[in-house]
């Protein structure tokens, strides 16, 4: 497969912080600083604080330490990720990585930060964001293209009505839903969101009950798109319990949806490798900090990766150990 210039240059990149850890002696300038990174608690930023320690050795050796501050939950998004902004900046630190998941909220602190001569990095959410805000970079995944591109699968395995399981207030799951919607109306079908309040993100009796709910009301649905893999599981449950034949189609992946996966009872994930983009803020922030080096890209697209029955036993080792 060919890999994008972005790919390539951030590629080259991440081997030269490797290096980094070969250091003798922390550089001069950044001895003694803080990055903070900011992001959520759940099972998915599991595995982007596992990148994130991955990277943290690279950045101790600089003489820089990186500390992570993380949501208890999604019920207040926009308004709690503005605590989580003022913390960190609270604290003077020499720069900041954080998911811009509700822009009317967050950017005027992030403004803020940069006008205090704060470096900026967004991750996970906020690609459509870096000239508004000032951010430095982005890195992450195209939400809308790769809802596109499960939509487009689901309808080249024969659905013709999807629905997207939206928990979240974030605009990155607005952008899922939306793609996979535009996705399966490109191949002839429909798709359409089925809008549930954030304290149903992760709630596993709430997801299944709507699930089977939709699909009891309207069986012409025949793919249901969930937009976390802690809401997966509860939807294939609806599934099962609506007695439908929906296929399922998840973002983010998990054992347990890999094997799923793998063994033809779900459809497809699209993976937007959390663990490379918890890695990959880290090394983006601490060599600014640390040598004033920025790779010749703002961005670096983590996704969309496409998982479906051909590749996802070789990725189920990855998912046990933490990177997948």
């Amino acid at each position: 497969m060919k890999r994008s210039r972005s790919l390539k240059i951030a590629a080259a990149f991440a081997v030269a912080a490797l290096s980094i850890t070969g250091l003798s002696a922390p550089a001069a300038t950044a001895a003694g600083k803080t990055i903070y990174v900011l992001g959520g608690g759940d099972a998915f930023f599991a595995i982007v604080k596992n990148g994130i320690n991955a990277a943290t050795p690279a950045a101790n050796k600089a003489g820089i330490q990186v500390k992570y501050l993380g949501l208890k939950n999604y019920d207040n998004i926009g308004p709690d990720m503005v605590k989580l902004i003022r913390t960190a900046v609270s604290q003077k630190p020499a720069a900041i990585a954080l998911p811009n998941w509700v822009a009317a909220a967050q950017n005027p602190e992030i403004k803020k930060a940069v006008a205090a001569k704060i470096p900026v990095f967004l991750y996970n959410s906020g690609q459509d964001q870096l000239e508004a805000t000032g951010a430095k970079a982005y890195i992450g995944t195209n939400e809308y293209q790769a809802g596109i591109t499960l939509g487009k699968y689901l309808a080249s395995q024969g659905s013709k009505h999807g629905l997207c399981i939206n928990t979240s207030g974030a605009a990155n799951i607005k952008q899922r839903c939306d793609g996979m919607a535009e996705g399966m109306k490109s191949a002839g079908g429909k798709g359409e969101t089925l809008e549930l309040s954030a304290t149903s993100f992760a709630n596993a009796t709430a997801i299944s009950n709507a699930v089977k709910g939709a699909l009891t009301k309207d069986t012409s649905i025949d793919a249901v798109f969930t937009i976390s893999s802690v809401d997966t599981d509860a939807a294939n449950a609806g599934i099962e319990a609506a007695g439908s034949k929906a296929l399922l189609g998840s973002w983010d992946v998990s054992p347990n949806i890999l094997i799923r996966i793998r063994d033809g009872k779900s459809a497809a994930a699209v993976d937007q490798l959390g663990w490379l983009q918890g890695y990959m803020a880290v090394n983006y922030a601490f060599t600014w900090v640390a040598f004033g080096m920025l790779p010749g890209t703002n961005e670096f697209l983590t996704g969309p990766s496409l998982i479906t029955k051909e590749n996802a036993g070789v990725i189920i080792a990855a998912a046990k150990t933490g990177q997948r």
